[in-house]
């Protein structure tokens, strides 16, 4: 059977395809179902060169700012209409249950209305200049800047990417994980449909180790926005310093779920299961550690063991299906290692810990739960699948030093009905994002960014846009006299 090719999205059409293809894999039969391009450096060089051209140009980067919002308000109108069409090529490309995708990708086009709001309201600033000057501050869309995403959330992520972006009036070249690349080449047409100018918007295909690392080595990049791991930060970083382009990198997590006594037992299990097991536990903000006070400990042991147990692991396409596949074989090997060497460090398999399968096919992972202390392996570094750590926490204070021990800070939890606890907890948990009786809570509006190894600056909200932007301040002098150099005159201003 031939496999149908999704080739690069280069000036306004599906470029022609080129030498070399990666194939897209479906990671709940392990059946190939496309292959994309594998873009070389000099195609690379040659489409970012293009982007400047198209960026100097003005179409887009000089565009008045209702039509930015126009454009990116007739794309969230497009989306919305094509979610079920994205939702089912989402499931397939990442194994995530369809019911998940249907949710997620329902919410989308609201980070295209408002970041287009945005770029419709955002107003510069007059500072107060000392004297009689006016100083006045206007944003500027930065050139042309590269987003890397991942496969755990394609749309998503490149959404969220896209939005502050193109509303700052950027071009950009996306690249797509290739191993979920083919609901982010569609946005190409999309947008043009909504009437983004050609060569605005590029999507290319390749390996993060190849393509990604051509399309950030090259210096005429004004940003790069990155999410993914730490070892994919350092392998691009050291080349964009010497190159002085800045980095925004959403990285990894090992988030704490914070369950204190004052819960009742059955809502405290509901809330960890939805903390750790969303995506089959594939996200950065994952609650992939439960820090859990001694005095609800055991009753809520028993029935999180009992509900995990019971989770319908299966088909993705199945709306009956609770967990879905992991992305690939080198991910089950990973939960698997994480298992294994927990086990020997005295840790406690209470439910799961093996690959599984559905209908002998595909890439799966058994929901787990294991029982083990601070300071280990599992309880510390970020295994990005179904595989969660257990912790009997003594006291407040206790959970806050454990939620705190690791090199991540990018997303916590903290579960109390306890008002002023749950405020004292959250004040001291080191976290970008910290919930409050909630967890893996988004909205456009609100920044999303980690720190220490989580990584740097933020998507989302005002900040987002105005990092896709430089300021421009233009200083207007109606009174001071330029008499420096003249003799008679006392008290001359030089600053």
């Amino acid at each position: 059977m031939t496999l149908p090719h999704v080739s690069n999205w280069v000036n306004g059409a599906h470029a022609s395809s080129a030498s070399h293809h990666l194939k897209v894999i479906n990671p709940a039969t392990g059946a190939e179902i496309a292959t994309i391009d594998a873009t070389s450096r000099e195609t690379v060089d040659d489409i970012i060169l293009k982007s400047l051209d198209t960026f100097k140009n003005g179409k887009w980067s000089k565009a008045d700012p209702s039509e930015r919002y126009a454009v990116l308000s007739k794309a969230a109108v497009l989306l919305r209409a094509r979610i079920p069409e994205f939702a089912e090529l989402e499931t397939e490309q990442t194994g995530r249950p369809i019911r998940e995708m249907r949710a997620q990708l329902g919410r989308i086009p609201e980070w295209l209305e408002y970041f287009a709001s945005l770029a419709r309201t955002h107003e510069g600033r007059v500072t107060p200049f000392k004297g009689p000057v006016i100083n006045t501050l206007t944003r500027l869309p930065l050139g042309v800047v590269a987003q890397i995403t991942p496969w755990n959330h394609p749309l998503l992520i490149a959404t969220k990417k896209l939005g502050a972006a193109l509303a700052a009036g950027n071009v950009v070249i996306l690249k797509p994980s290739e191993m979920a690349p083919l609901s982010v080449l569609k946005l190409g047409a999309l947008f043009q449909e909504a009437g983004l100018p050609d060569g605005t918007l590029q999507i290319i295909g390749g390996y993060g180790r190849e393509t990604g690392k051509y399309i950030c080595e090259n210096t005429h990049l004004a940003k790069i926005d990155l999410t993914g791991g730490l070892l994919t930060y350092q392998a691009i970083a050291g080349k964009a310093g010497e190159n002085m382009i800045p980095i925004t990198a959403e990285l990894g997590g090992k988030a704490p779920v914070c369950l204190f006594p004052s819960l009742d037992v059955t809502y405290a299990v509901k809330a960890a299961l939805f903390a750790s097991f969303i995506a089959s536990g594939q996200t950065c903000v994952t609650g992939s550690r439960l820090l859990v006070h001694k005095d609800i400990y055991e009753p809520f042991t028993e029935l999180l063991v009992k509900r995990v147990k019971a989770f319908r692991v299966g088909d993705p396409k199945d709306t009956k299906t609770q967990i879905g596949a992991v992305i690939s074989q080198a991910s089950v090997t990973r939960c698997t290692d994480f298992v294994e060497r927990a086990a020997k460090e005295g840790g406690n398999v209470l439910c799961g810990g093996k690959p599984t399968s559905v209908n002998g096919q595909g890439f799966f992972f058994e929901p787990t739960i294991i029982e083990t202390t601070r300071g280990s392996n599992l309880s510390c570094n970020e295994v990005f699948g179904p595989v969660i750590a257990l912790i009997k926490c003594d006291s407040e204070e206790e959970m806050i030093e454990v939620a705190n021990e690791t090199s991540f800070a990018l997303g916590a939890s903290v579960w109390s009905n306890d008002f002023n606890q749950a405020h004292r907890v959250a004040d001291k948990i080191d976290s970008g994002i910290v919930w409050i009786n909630g967890h893996h809570l988004n909205d456009p509006s609100s920044p999303w960014g980690g720190w220490k190894e989580s990584g740097m600056g933020k998507e989302n909200g005002i900040e987002a846009y105005e990092s896709y932007t430089k300021v421009k301040s233009t200083v207007m002098n109606y009174g001071v006299q330029p008499t420096w150099f003249d003799d008679e005159i006392e008290n001359a201003r030089y600053g």
